[in-house]
């Protein structure tokens, strides 16, 4: 009797605890390290900024994609250490930042080599290859084959993306409005980079959840920005408020999805996006906000205090 109950207990707990996979995950990564200087800082004041507030937001570890032919002075190199030392890891983003579908297999993985051989022997690396542009090779197959193939016999595995805002045009939105003396609203566009991320990772995580059938760790695509350094603990503390988990880019990567090659038309974008292509859902498989005009037109309404441009 007493077994039979402890049965039935645990069974209770069984069926009404949380599924395993209910709580939201999402890892940090960031492109183009070491990156060129922004709308409002250095590049020893931005990466001193966003160490900071990783820290502050409790983040253990974030991922950092490195550009080794961005590095042109050991103050680039001791930036890209600098993660590391605050418990950071770094992984490939190809020497070059080149575009596959501009390039033969054998030069696109000659680049990478190169980067391999800057990276490698540095601590925090770790083996993984993020495609610039998230192209993989758009419609040409062979190339995008002999890619991952290349990629495999080099033990390197594909950094993918499964959520992104085009942070990247909204840095550039904010060079070019410093440069033209025009007047930030820097609450609405820590408001901007905050929400427009959030709804990424929403959107991302619903469309995984259709394409799949479960919520896997998500990994965000960032970019080593000004605006990051400024608001990247405020981004973190909004993910938490929305449900989201911080997880490590380990974690992220060391899900199953780590081994997926998508066989879609053109082989560019997020893991997600694929995914749900080859699965036959329909478009828009994107967030809405990665349309360039679209996040231009909030980015002047609501940063700039303008009218968008027609």
């Amino acid at each position: 009797m007493i077994r039979s109950l402890a049965t039935l207990a645990a069974l209770l707990l069984l069926a009404f605890a949380p599924a395993a996979n209910a709580q939201k995950r999402i890892a940090l990564t960031f492109d183009d390290t070491p990156r060129g200087v922004g709308a409002f800082f250095s590049k020893e004041e931005r990466a001193k900024r966003l160490i900071a507030g990783l820290k502050k937001a409790r983040v253990r570890q974030a991922a950092f994609f490195v550009n080794p032919g961005k590095v042109a002075s050991p103050a680039d190199a001791a930036l890209v250490d600098g993660y590391v030392r605050a418990g950071h890891v770094i992984a490939d983003h190809g020497f070059s930042h080149l575009h596959l579908n501009q390039l033969s297999a054998a030069d696109y993985l000659a680049d990478i080599d190169k980067a391999e051989t800057w990276l490698a022997p540095r601590p925090g690396r770790r083996p993984w290859f993020r495609y610039p542009f998230l192209d993989e090779g758009g419609k040409d197959k062979a190339r995008r084959d002999a890619v991952r193939a290349g990629l495999a016999a080099r033990g390197l595995t594909n950094g993918y993306v499964t959520a992104e805002g085009s942070d990247w045009n909204m840095e550039q939105l904010a060079i070019d409005a410093e440069k033209a003396g025009k007047t930030i609203d820097m609450a609405a566009l820590r408001d901007l980079y905050v929400e427009t991320h959030v709804e990424a990772a929403d959107f991302a995580d619903a469309l995984m959840v259709r394409t799949i059938g479960r919520s896997p760790p998500h990994v965000m695509l960032l970019h080593e920005t000004d605006i990051a350094a400024l608001y990247i603990a405020d981004l973190v503390k909004a993910l938490r408020a929305d449900g989201w988990e911080i997880v490590t880019a380990d974690v992220a990567y060391a899900d199953p999805l780590r081994t997926a090659a998508p066989d879609v038309p053109s082989a560019n974008g997020t893991l997600t996006e694929l995914l749900a292509w080859e699965k036959g859902l329909p478009a828009p498989r994107w967030y809405e906000r990665n349309d360039i005009k679209l996040a231009n037109a909030l980015f002047a309404e609501r940063v700039l205090h303008e009218a968008p441009a027609p």
